[in-house]
């Protein structure tokens, strides 16, 4: 397989920093973690939308601790810092489906691929194949709070070539669905999407309720909605139920079998998976 192309960084900082919404941008050729190092530059005094991207990334995180690499020129390995001024720490909880949802929308637009996403974000293509996963970390700096946000997105890999996905789906990728698409186009598109969802989200959050506008965008992208499922929650907790909504506060509600109707949090959630009926 021949080795993708870097990314061009004189055309996302013409587009996302001259003509754009975003106010630093640095894209380095290899790194342990985005996340890591967007964390360490928000407690030294990074300002708010600043943008870090890898080539490639050697000590990738997810949610619950879980890692994953990624080799160079392969995928997309971004991190954002956000600085958003909220009344309630718990509307910060909305920005990783925010994320989901610009990059769902983004890559169904530039690739044709018919993009979903598991709640609260994980992207799936091909069913429930995973080829991109987000983990926002709230940070609590001498600047007031800060979300870092890191997107990954497996872009050019072939099925030799994929990181081992965590969480228990199967890993795919763009190219490995049959779509073609340019990463500086995608990455650019992606961002430009995710500022203006976000900037939404900032003028019309309350406390914990999300815009409508915004909640419409997303629930038509969840796939989990209207399926049989499986929450694994933390202290061996078992729910089981349709997943019937998502809620103005990001929550999934689960509806068992007797018809009670259960809200859950992302950050409670072990594991979300498909169930029987």
């Amino acid at each position: 397989m021949t080795t993708p192309s870097p990314l061009d960084a004189d055309v996302l900082r013409a587009r996302l920093l001259d003509d754009g919404p975003y106010r630093a941008l640095d894209v380095v050729t290899v790194t342990g973690s985005t996340n890591t190092d967007l964390v360490a530059a928000a407690n030294a005094g990074s300002t708010d939308r600043t943008v870090l991207v890898a080539e490639e990334q050697q000590a990738g995180r997810g949610r619950m601790r879980r890692s994953w690499v990624s080799p160079r020129y392969y995928g997309l390995h971004v991190s954002v810092l956000l600085r958003p001024v909220v009344a309630a720490r718990t509307a910060l909880s909305w920005i990783p489906l925010l994320a989901g949802t610009a990059l769902a929308e983004t890559v169904r637009e530039e690739t044709g691929l018919a993009a979903e996403l598991k709640w609260p974000n994980d992207l799936l293509l091909g069913g429930d194949r995973k080829a991109a996963g987000i983990l926002a970390e709230a940070v609590s700096t001498l600047d007031g709070m800060a979300v870092v946000l890191g997107i990954g997105v497996n872009v050019h890999h072939d099925a030799a070539s994929l990181p081992e996905s965590a969480g228990g789906l199967p890993a795919t990728s763009i190219a490995a669905e049959g779509g073609k698409v340019d990463r500086t186009e995608l990455l650019a598109g992606l961002l430009e999407r995710l500022s203006g969802i976000e900037l939404r989200w900032r003028d019309t959050v309350s406390e914990e309720v999300l815009d409508g506008g915004v909640l419409e965008r997303y629930r038509p992208l969840c796939g989990t909605i209207g399926r049989w499922v499986r929450v694994e929650l933390g202290g061996g907790r078992i729910l089981e139920g349709e997943a019937r909504d998502v809620d103005t506060q990001g929550r999934l509600v689960v509806r068992d079998r007797d018809g009670t109707r259960t809200p859950v949090s992302a950050g409670d959630v072990v594991h979300l998976r498909p169930a029987q009926r």
